[in-house]
Order: structure tokens, then sequence, then C-alpha cells
């Protein structure tokens, strides 16, 4: 297929041909600078020729692009796609225990940048749109595209970008061509201590003359890695200084805080303020093994006509253990707290006695593991049909699915408690939350009992079916047009199953399980984040910090408590103590969704004056229909279990509540791209547009589901929306490049989106299930009237008074706990339900981006250097709750600034690269624990190094030394004000040596 491109001095065009291993490349442009033996043919290859390269499809774009190239076969820049995507000018990553996995552009989040393979369109298992960038390894990739600007031509889906993986063809570099690389890593976020292999090998060849081509390429990696987390575990509970009277009276609300002498600089009427749920220390140990394959045939038996036959395939297994030691706050009446200044107010310390004491210190643990697989085949023709027409049809069909892989599910948490507890406390004043638990440290092995558990299986498949035809018609003296139709069809499937005992109370005695069974460790020196000394604090609780936890053995009390206690909830081996495979007795939800697409794009060159300058016009026709069945659980029995939680039943035997929903659109998606050389090597480029980004496939799935634990505020649920209409963003590019010496350039641009239909996620209060809430039911009332004043005297009058009349009333004969069942004349249940809708908002996203590249001369020095500016338009406002009726904030989140600087050298054998990434702070989510609140993202940066040698006396033989987050940077999210952490995370840094050989 011919292609536009701009004027360029003969060693450009020289480095473009001999470096490029882009599949976008015309088959025949080789041929024609080949045939002209003037030209001088530069061998530039490793960091510098990688960056050239990337430089020159920039520069010959269409639009404004970036990309990232390969320095060598089989070697990327990083072990990590989304590691070496953070250094585009723009892009920023979200990363899972220390390794990139999903990337946001200009702001947008995942969700909304769409991501293919070889221009095609991925299935993912996550429920949003974003694919998974650490599924993939990248020995096998030659290069990674992002288009900022759309084109008519361009699929839909990617506001921020559309992100583009090309794996290596062997008809594109002709010959022989192999590479084996070995790997030992050494992660230190590991207690383990393990050092881990990686592999890779890549073999291509060509053969009969060229005309057929076969390239094999595989990976094996290993990585052991763990994480310390200090958290609030279900999130804060958010309330207004004063409480509306709509919502039960002034402070009536559970978790209010009272207005007494015990709350020192209490918030005032006008503020907002929040309280913590819970205060957790967790510890994590993770296995992943991650396997990887491609093979590649094509076949050219004449000029004009190529044939590619492809098969991909992916898997990761990740394997994760955990431990915690936790207090819940039950929001007693002796709460005593010192507060920080509004008008959002937050705990400096929050804490609470219990004078009759046995509250409990939990400690959890869990065992789990998933796999991620999916194997792609594609078949792709292209062919020159005449000297005018070129066509082409890429074929291909792909799955992906998530699924457990343990025997204890895809997540489990079994947790123990000792009910020793007399306070509990927590500083909030430095970046990791300190707890301290009157009688905690005094803790024994002896005291511990199995309360509840949960072990989950859920699966998730996603089969895409995608057919693109493309053609090409160029006109004689009048430009070009490209044109072409597609169909896309992608089925979801999600299905969940929980076995949850809701045992919190505790089951059995004391001294149930062999102490050995429960190894102690210490808490506090484990992080090394600021931590706060209580000095702020002017209560009685203890302050002494909790600096003891049992690693206790998961397979031994699990197999214990499985013979010693039964349950309701029954898994697979029969006890409640492991995963069910009755899918069909819970969640299970599909949705299809099918787009069919057609467009036309008219292309231009010419010039003005001395100026060259091409103009690329193009219309884009899209129609979706959505299509999603359900079959969700409901309940109608709630009862209060403990001082806090409220289980909901069924008394029915099939429970579940089938439907089917739908929804359709269709859009016609204008696009304009204008790119002038105004002098030799400066470029100016103008972009219009309009796109759409789809909703998340979780938002569109129907049927509406409820947690199966409520608690004394209600309980929480989410419904899916297929009728949700996608994001629409009309898009304005400017930008200027310079190109002022051989690899160096500089570049400034500015864009502008224009955003609409908005996707909000409202709160309702429901009663959904009209079921009566025993906790605030008829014999509450009576027992506060009687002078009960807590919630376990409240639970004890009601017994006293009804035990032995009400069988609803009774005692647990597992545990002994008080259970209460509601009544008809009780109150009905609250639930707040969260639903996703179109706004009809908007809002205005734009920014700048500031690119520098330069190479000092043949000195082996050189530096990378870019900066992006983003204004979100409205900030969210943390004075609003999101409470139902609260008006909708329509705020993106993943917004952020982000810098990058890389220091690079390369000669004489020896190659380096030091490189710093840092992200401002930003908003990542509005739909954080009870209430809907927000959650941000504080600032980070990390420091990456790499280097290599060339061993002379072995032809092809490198020798390298990386390290990533050298300086062992961690992670803080917080809610409405930095006090309120919501998470810690603290990793480690990870080293790896080894050694690659080209052939």
């Amino acid at each position: 297929m011919k292609s536009r491109t701009f004027k360029k001095t003969r060693i450009a065009t020289s480095l473009s041909v001999v470096l490029s291993a882009s599949t976008m490349m015309p088959a025949f442009a080789a041929d024609e600078v080949a045939a002209d033996e003037n030209i001088e043919v530069l061998q530039v290859t490793g960091i510098r020729g990688s960056l050239i390269k990337s430089m020159d499809l920039k520069r010959s774009s269409d639009g404004i692009v970036d990309a990232i190239n390969a320095e060598d076969i089989g070697k990327f820049p990083d072990s990590n796609l989304a590691e070496s995507l953070q250094r585009i000018t723009g892009v920023s990553i979200d990363r899972q225990n220390g390794e990139g996995s999903r990337v946001s552009v200009r702001g947008f989040g995942a969700d909304q940048n769409l991501v293919m393979l070889n221009n095609r369109q991925m299935p993912v298992t996550t429920g949003s749109r974003s694919f998974d960038f650490a599924n993939i390894a990248s020995e096998a990739i030659s290069a990674v595209e992002v288009e900022k600007t759309s084109q008519a031509k361009n699929s839909t889906g990617g506001i921020g970008a559309t992100i583009n993986v090309l794996t290596h063809r062997p008809l594109s570099s002709p010959g022989l061509k192999a590479t084996f690389g070995v790997k030992a890593v050494d992660d230190t976020s590991t207690d383990e201590g393990s050092v881990t292999p990686e592999l890779s090998g890549l073999y291509s060849n060509t053969f009969a003359d060229g005309k057929f081509g076969i390239s094999i390429s595989a990976s094996y990696q290993e990585r052991e890695s763990g994480n310390q987390q200090a958290q609030v575990g279900t999130g804060w509970r958010s309330f207004p200084g004063i409480v509306d009277q709509d919502w039960g009276g002034d402070n009536a609300e559970w978790g209010g805080v009272p207005k007494d002498d015990n709350q020192i600089n209490r918030p005032g009427e006008d503020d907002v303020y929040a309280v913590p749920q819970t205060t957790v220390y967790r510890f994590e140990e993770q296995q992943r093994t991650r396997t990887n394959g491609q093979l590649v045939l094509q076949y050219e038996p004449i000029d004009s006509l190529r044939a590619t036959l492809d098969y991909t395939y992916m898997q990761n297994d990740i394997d994760t253990q955990s431990h915690d030691v936790s207090a819940w706050f039950n929001f007693v009446p002796t709460q005593e707290s010192t507060w920080s200044d509004g008008p959002v107010s937050s705990p400096l310390v929050y804490s609470e006695t219990y004078p009759d004491g046995g509250a409990d210190l939990s400690m959890a643990a869990g065992d789990y593991g998933t796999r991620d697989e999916s194997g792609s085949l594609g078949f792709n023709l292209e062919w020159d049909a005449t000297d005018n027409l070129f066509l082409s049809l890429d074929y291909h069909t792909s799955e992906a699915e998530r699924s457990p892989n343990n025997k204890n599910g895809s997540n489990s948490n079994l947790s123990t408690a000792a009910f020793i507890r007399t306070s509990a406390a927590t500083d909030f004043t430095g970046d990791v939350p300190v707890l301290a638990v009157g009688g905690g440290n005094a803790v024994r092995p002896e005291d511990m009992r199995v309360t509840g558990s949960v072990f989950g299986n859920a699966r998730n498949k996603s089969e895409i079916e995608q057919l693109q035809i493309n053609g090409t018609y160029v006109f004689e003296e009048a430009g070009s047009i490209d044109f072409g139709i597609a169909a896309t069809d992608v089925n979801n499937h999600s299905q969940s199953v929980n076995v949850q005992r809701n045992d919190w109370g505790g089951v059995g005695a004391e001294g149930d399980f062999d102490p050995s069974w429960f190894p102690a460790d210490s808490v506090q020196d484990k992080f090394d984040g600021s931590q706060g000394d209580f000095s702020d604090y002017q209560g009685s609780a203890s302050i002494d910090p909790q600096d003891v936890i049992f690693l206790w053995d998961f397979e031994a009390v699990r197999a214990r408590a499985a013979e010693l206690y039964g349950s309701t909830a029954i898994g697979d081996c029969g006890n409640g103590f492991c995963p069910s495979t009755d899918y069909a007795s819970d969640t299970d939800r599909f949705t299809q969704e099918e787009s069919q697409s057609a467009y036309v794009q008219y292309n231009y060159e010419g010039e003005l004056g001395d100026m060259p300058f091409d103009v690329h016009l193009g219309l884009r026709y899209e129609k979706t229909d959505v299509e999603s069945k359900s079959a969700v659980s409901s309940y109608d029995q709630a009862t209060w279990i403990a001082e806090t939680e409220i289980a909901l039943e069924s008394t029915t035997a099939d429970n579940r509540v089938f439907g089917t929903q739908t929804g359709s659109y269709d859009y016609l998606l204008p696009s304009f791209n204008f790119n002038i050389e105004v002098v030799e090597d400066i470029y100016l480029r103008a972009a219009y547009s309009e796109t759409i980004g789809r909703p998340d496939y979780t938002s569109i799935q129907g049927g509406t589901s409820v947690g199966t634990l409520a608690n004394r505020g209600g309980g929480s649920g989410e419904s899916g929306n297929p009728s949700l209409l996608p994001l629409e963003s009309t898009n304005y590019d400017f930008s200027g490049e310079w190109y002022y010496a051989e690899g160096s350039y500089v570049s400034v641009g500015y864009f502008r989106k224009d955003v609409t239909n908005f996707i909000d996620s409202n709160p309702v209060n429901s009663n959904i299930y009209n079921i009566p809430d025993p906790s605030n039911g008829v014999y509450v009332q009576e027992a506060i009237a009687a002078g009960a004043t807590t919630a376990i005297e409240q639970r004890q009058w009601i017994y006293d008074n009804y035990g032995a009349t009400d069988p609803n009333v009774t005692l647990n004969p597992d545990n002994g706990n008080i259970e209460i069942t509601g009544n008809p004349g009780d109150p009905d249940l609250n639930f707040v339900i969260t639903t996703p809708s179109n706004s009809s908002d908007s809002s205005v996203i734009d920014g700048w981006e500031f690119a520098v590249q330069h190479f000092f001369g043949e000195s082996g020095f050189g530096m990378q250097a870019n900066y992006t500016l983003v204004n979100a338009g409205d900030s969210y406002d943390n004075f609003n709750l999101n409470r139902p009726g609260d008006e909708p904030q329509n705020v993106l989140t993943n917004i952020s600034d982000t810098a990058n600087v890389v220091a690079i050298y390369e000669n004489y054998g020896f190659s380096a690269r030091l490189a710093w990434n840092w992200r401002d702070e930003f908003l990542n989510s509005t739909g954080d624990g009870t209430g809907a609140n927000p959650s941000y993202t504080e600032e980070y940066s990390q420091v990456d190094f790499n280097i290599g040698y060339d061993i002379a006396a072995v032809e092809g033989l490198t020798v390298f030394f990386e390290g990533l987050n050298i300086t062992e940077e961690n992670t803080r999210t917080h809610g409405r004000s930095s006090t309120q952490v919501l998470n810690y995370t603290q990793t480690g840094a990870r080293y790896s040596l080894g050694a690659r050989y080209t052939f």
C-alpha cells in the first residue's frame, strides 16, 4: 500500500528504511530506496537506533503519533511494555504490585484508550476495556505506536489515544535472525529472598527467495514479590457537621460523632467530616508465572500479494498469600477523638474504648490464585490489485479467560480473632496510619478463634471475532481515498459464587488449635513511611501501637476448622471452608456487543509555495447493539448476627432473578488532519476529530446485586445499565516539531477535548427486597427505652426478654452468639444502590505537551525529557458527600501532570540508561466505600536504570544489569483529605542480571 511521506533528507530516508520494523510500512518502499545506489545507508542500532526509528515515525506520520521501537530483535527497551510507554509524552501508568499494568494518555484512564495487537481489538477479562500490559512479555514486540489524533480509518474507542502493539514479522526482516535471553531477577519486596528466572527466545527466517517466512518466539518468566500495606479497610464514612433531619435527626446516623467533651476540635456544623471503618495491616506474598508465545507464517507468492497467519498465546498465573491484623471500629458512645480544622475535617487521632472488654482483634489470612489465559488466531491478506488499488483483509478470533487457579478459589479470606480488645485508636498524622489496640500486644495463640470466612470463585471469559476489510485507491494527480468496513462481536461472560460464613462473632472455643500454628511476628518495623506518635491524643484509650501479628498456617487452620465446625454454606468439599464451582447457584452475566463500522477518508499532498503539506479528511460511521442477560441472587431475610453485622439470607431454594436488557447507539464521526513542513525539518500540525469512548463492560452488565453482609447503616449494591451511551469527545490538536539534528528534536503541542455524555455512578436509597431490619426494629426501640445504649446492650436485652418466646431471637449453637431476625413491623433494611447513567453535563480537558530528544554529537551521550500539563476542568468537590439526592459530580478520573527525564550513554559496546518518571496527584475513583467517596493517588516518582555491555570476544553476546524503582518509592491513596489515608503500599526495588545472544 502506498503511503504519504514528507520530503526528507537522504539520511533520514535511509534510516527509516533500514531501522523500521513497523508492519505499517509499505512493502515496496525498501525496493524503491534500495534501487537508488547513491543513497547512504547507515546501520544504527541499540538505544540510539531505537530512538531514531521512533522519531522518524513521528515525523512522517499523518497525525500526532509517538512510538517506542525495539533496540534489536528480541530486545525491547523494558521487560514490561507499560514501563516503556510511560516515557512517551502524555502517557502515565498504573502499577499493580510494583509492575506497570494499565496506561493512561493525556489524562484519560485506561478504559478510554484503545489498545490493539497488530491493529486488532483484543479481549480482556477484568470487566474494564483496558488491556493489562502485565500479561504480555516484550521480547516479541517490534514497536508500540501511540496515535493521539484520530483518523476515520482508525478503530473507535480511544479518546485519549489508540495504542497499537506490533509484533515481529519475518518478511519485514528478511534472512535468518535469532536471539536467546536469560535473566535472573531479585525482587527486594519479598521476604522469601529467592532469585527467579526469565527465559526468552525468538527465531525468524525467510526461505524460497524471500517468499516464505516463519517466526517463532517464546518467553517464560517467574517473579516472587511482596508488599506491605496499611489500610483503612472498607473506607471512610462521611457526614455533614450537622446531619440533615431526613437522615434520622441530629447525629443519629450510625458512625456519626457525638457532640461532647470527648471530641477535641469537633467538626463544626458547616464542615464535613469522616470516620474510619477499620484499620488494617496487611502483608502479601505473590508468585507470578508468565508464559507467552507466538507463531507467524508469511507467504508472498508474488510481489503484489502477501498472506500472514499468526497465533499468539499468553498465560499469566498469579498466586497470593496474605496475612493481616485489624481492629474494626464499632462507633460506640465512648468515642474520643482529636480533629483537624475544616471545612473537610478528619481525625488526627480516632479512638474508642470498650468498658466491658471483649471486642475482637482480628487476624485473617488468604491463599488463592488466578490464571489469565488468552489465545488469538489471525489471518491477514494484503493485495496490490492494480497500480492504484490496494486492498487488505484481516480476520481474527480471540478469547481470554480469567479463572480460579487454586484449591481455595480465586479469592479466599479466613478470619480468626482474639476477643480481648479493650480499646482501639489510630493516629493518622503520618504517611502510615498507626493502630493501637488495648490488650493487643498481650494476645496469645491460645486466644484465637475462627470467625467468618469467604471462599470465592469467579471466572470471566471474553471472546472477540473481528473482520476488517480496508482499501486505498490512489488517483494519478488528486491524492487518494482510504475506505473500509469492519464487524466486531464481543461476548463477555462473568460468573461468580461465594461460600461465605458469617460467623464473625466466632465459633468454637479458645484452644481449639495447636498454638504452634500461630507463629508471632512484628508489625511496626515493616514500614518505612512516617508514623504518628499519638501526641495529638488526649483520651483514655491504650496508645501502645499494635506490634504483634500471627502469620498463621492457613492450610492447617482451614483443615482443622473444617473438622470442628459445621456451616450452612457448603463448598465442593462438603463444608464451608472451601470454594464452590456451582456457578449456576449465584451470579451469572452474559453481555454481547455487536459493532459495525464503515469509513471513507480522502488524502491529498501538495505544496504551498515551497512548503509541502498533506491533508486527511474523513468520516466514520459506527453502530453498536448491546444485549445483556443476567441471573443475580435476591434475599428475603436479614439476621443481626453481631454488633455491627447483618447477614442477608434467602428462605427459598433458588433465589435468583433473571433478566434481559438491551441498548444501542450509532454515530457519524468526522476527522481532519493537516500537516505542513513550513521550513526544512520544522513541521506544524492541526487536527480536529469527534471520537467516542465506550462504557466499560461491567457498567453495561444487567442485573442488580448486593453484598450478602450489611451493617447497621444498611446494605450496598450495584446495578449495570446496558443502555449506557459512550462518552463523546470533540478534539482539537495543534503541534510544532523541529528535527534539528540527527536523532534530535523538540516539540510542543496543545490539545483540547470537549467531553459530553459523562457516565455517573448515582447512589440511590432503595428498599429493594423489603426486608425487615432487626438492628433498627421494634425490639431495638424498646431496648433503648429501657436504657440500653450500645448495640451489645440492646442485643442482650432483646435476648433476655424475647429469646424464650420469639423464634426469631436465638443463640447460634455453633458459636453461642445472639442472632436476631427481622419481624414484620420493623422498618425495611435500606440499601444504597449505585447505578451508572449518562449525564447531559460537559467538561473541557486541555493541556500542553513538551518534549525534547538530544544527542551530543558522536560522544555517545544523549537525553530525553518531556512534560505534560493537563487541565481537567472542574475539580472534584470534596464537600459534596454524594448522598442520594446530592448533585452528581461529572469529573474524569486518572487525570494528572506527568514528566519523564532519561539520560543515555551508548558507545564502545557499552550502553546505559537512567530514567526518572513522575506523576502528580490524581483522582483515581469517585466510588470508594459507603457513600461513593473519592480516592486520590498521591504524587509518585520512580527511578530505573539499565546497563549493557557487548562482549567483544563473542559477537552477538550482551550482558546487562537492570534496576527498577531503585529508590524504593511507596504509593499512598487518601480520601477527601490527605489525613484520610485509604492505602499505603510498600514494595521495593527489583534488580536483574542477564545475558542475550543474537545471531
